[in-house]
């Protein structure tokens, strides 16, 4: 079995946890942390199973940063 290194995130977003994998585009959510990331382990499972890894995004040293939008 393959190993590939990706790189998660996740959020709360009202009353749940949203998690998102930078590598893919893939995000789904549950009530905890734990169940967020659990369900997308499951959906990254299913979307790397009709894709080629080499469709997969390497992202190094990811960075959280704020930035200030104007609107009117």
């Amino acid at each position: 079995m393959k190993r590939i290194n990706l790189k998660d995130i996740v959020w709360k977003e009202g009353k749940y946890y949203v998690s998102w994998n930078l590598n893919t585009g893939v995000s789904s959510f549950g009530d905890t942390k734990k169940e967020a990331l659990e369900s997308l382990k499951e959906a990254l499972g299913l979307h790397l199973e009709e894709i080629s890894p080499s469709e997969v995004t390497k992202i190094e040293r990811p960075n959280l940063v704020s930035s200030m939008f104007s609107y009117a």
